[in-house]
């Protein structure tokens, strides 16, 4: 059963690559380039290798950045160059992702050309290079990766100890050539994993500065406290440039303030999206989910910003209202969105976050929500989409769990507040698409063997079943504040009798748990027969008959952004393409 297989998310997908065979020493027969270059980038290092260099290093966070510039350096680019980009640089714990697609999406409405950068991707890894909102193409990809690669391999200095930037750091520069050489009027560029001593801090004159909601991620490298971790993330904050966050808990608010204050960087407080509302007419957003409110309010103000200080006409006509101090913070400004603003936030795709897929009699829900309180926010809106949903005719209604959780996050407690939920089945899945064979060149240098990830799957699994039996309390999953209606009207009635104990599952690959749970009923994911023994066990072959018969499925896959990227690979074929 041990196999390597690569970490989650990272690994090569076909394109469809005009290129005819390349000279290289990585491609195979039948390759195309795009693969072959992928293959090689993969090579540079694992995230999770990553992870452990920074951790080994943060002690010297300085040494991080003169590294990264250096490699910059010898790319072919100097700082300066970065100047030009025109950057909204945004951090966060949660929905950093989702503002800075609303951000890029309301810029593109004024016609501008932009670039985004983002982490991470979730079936292939041009899709953390868009130019105008779309993945750059195979071709660009390719171009720019050896071009780069190569150069670094030229200007290899033999008393350095690391020749070749890691995987991110690679991607990193990869983006800025693109940006570049595509002349794009802005970039917005998504931090990877902190700020302070992301890579991405070597950007010294952003236009303006972003930090979304606050949270515990990342803990080991960024800190045990929700403060600690404010501090990492405020480490993005430059001398003059202007600075915008929501509203967090007073603790982590009070660091961004002090770091704000040390750099002499001016943070403003983002009034909530309903004092823009106001006097006009209600805004319509892109992206489902209450929690997106603050993540829109947050992008209209780096947005709106961004146009001011690049003298844009038309940036939304300021309202009455008393500037706030509260939090020891002003308050920026409110004003009446523009047009272009309320498309722009209409328009807004950001695949993998509250998404909804209808087929046939399945509709999933995908959220790659994998921290305590975005956990909390998942479960709000599928309950509430749950709500509203159309109800069958006739027939029973089944609910699936199909969570993964990967790195130092607490899997228990994520489970214990989807509990409520009332799932008649859980599924747990290593984020690995199929079940590949040793020595796949896709995998190669890659030390996670299927036994290991599929041991956390089966921990996973004890969690659910151990908490199952404590039968958690409906309002475990309840985030500080009221919702309309109070928790109360979120509960659902169980459409089948809810059993005393949630039925569960562990599959060793995405494939196999999507072919089990939709049972050949999805219109667009019709895998061959499934494998044999994909019903050996009582719970799935009793469990296959109650979806065949069932009026309506709904699946909520979360808990991890590479298994919803495996999921969307398999249900949307045209995203490997």
């Amino acid at each position: 059963m041990a196999g390597l297989v690569p970490w989650p998310g990272y690994w090569c997908t076909a394109c469809l690559c005009s290129y005819g065979p390349v000279v290289s020493f990585n491609l195979l027969p039948g390759d195309c380039a795009c693969q072959d270059a992928v293959r090689t980038l993969n090579t540079l290092q694992t995230n999770a290798s990553y992870l452990e260099q920074v951790k080994r290093q943060r002690g010297d966070p300085q040494t991080q950045l003169e590294a990264m510039e250096l490699f910059l350096a010898r790319s072919g680019l100097q700082l300066e160059d970065l100047d030009q980009l025109n950057i909204i640089h945004v951090t966060g714990t949660k929905g950093k992702g989702s503002t800075c697609a609303f951000t890029e999406r309301i810029l593109r409405s004024y016609g501008l050309k932009t670039g985004f950068f983002s982490s991470p991707h979730l079936v292939q890894v041009r899709e953390r290079i868009r130019i105008n909102g779309q993945p750059i193409s195979p071709e660009l990809f390719t171009n720019h990766f050896w071009r780069l690669y190569h150069r670094l391999q030229e200007t290899k200095d033999g008393s350095s100890c690391v020749s070749m930037p890691a995987y991110f750091r690679f991607l990193t520069l990869m983006a800025f050539h693109i940006f570049l050489q595509e002349k794009v009027d802005l970039a917005v560029v998504e931090v990877g994993i902190g700020g302070a001593y992301d890579c991405t801090n070597i950007i010294r004159k952003p236009v303006v500065c972003g930090v979304s909601s606050l949270g515990l991620d990342h803990t080991s490298l960024l800190g045990d406290t929700v403060e600690k971790i404010a501090w990492q993330k405020g480490g993005i904050f430059k001398r003059g440039v202007p600075a915008f966050t929501v509203l967090q808990p007073d603790g982590p608010l009070a660091v961004l303030r002090d770091r704000a204050q040390q750099i002499s960087c001016p943070l403003y407080l983002c009034p909530p999206l309903e004092a823009l509302e106001e006097g006009g007419p209600p805004l319509t957003l892109g992206l489902e989910g209450e929690h997106q409110r603050s993540n829109a309010a947050l992008a209209l103000q780096l947005a709106r910003c961004w146009l001011q200080q690049k003298d844009h006409q038309g940036i939304g006509e300021l309202k009455a209202s008393q500037p706030s101090l509260q939090w020891q913070l002003p308050l920026a400004p409110v004003f009446q969105p523009t047009s272009h603003m309320q498309h722009g936030l209409r328009d807004t795709e950001w695949p993998g976050r509250t998404q909804v897929l209808r087929r046939g009699p399945l509709t999933w829900y995908l959220d790659g929500a994998h921290t305590v309180s975005s956990v909390q926010a998942c479960v709000r809106w599928f309950r509430q989409a749950l709500r509203g949903r159309d109800r069958p005719d006739s027939g029973p209604e089944v609910r699936v769990l199909l969570f993964n959780s990967t790195g130092d996050r607490d899997p228990a407690a994520l489970l214990k507040l989807l509990q409520p939920c009332q799932f008649h089945y859980a599924v747990f899945c290593p984020n690995l698409t199929e079940v590949s064979p040793t020595g796949n060149e896709d995998q190669q240098n890659f030390t996670v063997t299927l036994d290991q990830v599929l041991l956390r799957c089966l921990t996973h699994q004890q969690h659910w079943s151990r908490l199952d039996k404590e039968q958690a309390s409906p309002n475990l999953w309840n985030s500080p504040g009221p919702e309309p209606g109070g928790p109360a009207s979120l509960l659902l009635a169980p459409c089948l009798p809810h059993p005393v104990s949630t039925s569960s599952l562990v599959f060793s690959c995405i494939s196999h748990a999507l072919q089990w749970i939709s049972q050949g009923r999805d219109p667009v994911f019709q895998p061959p027969s499934p494998p044999r023994g994909l019903l050996a066990h009582p719970v799935a072959g009793s469990g296959a008959s109650v979806l065949r018969e069932a009026a309506a499925i709904h699946v909520l896959v979360t808990g991890s952004l590479h298994l919803v990227g495996g999921v969307l690979k398999l249900l949307e074929p045209s995203l490997s393409q």
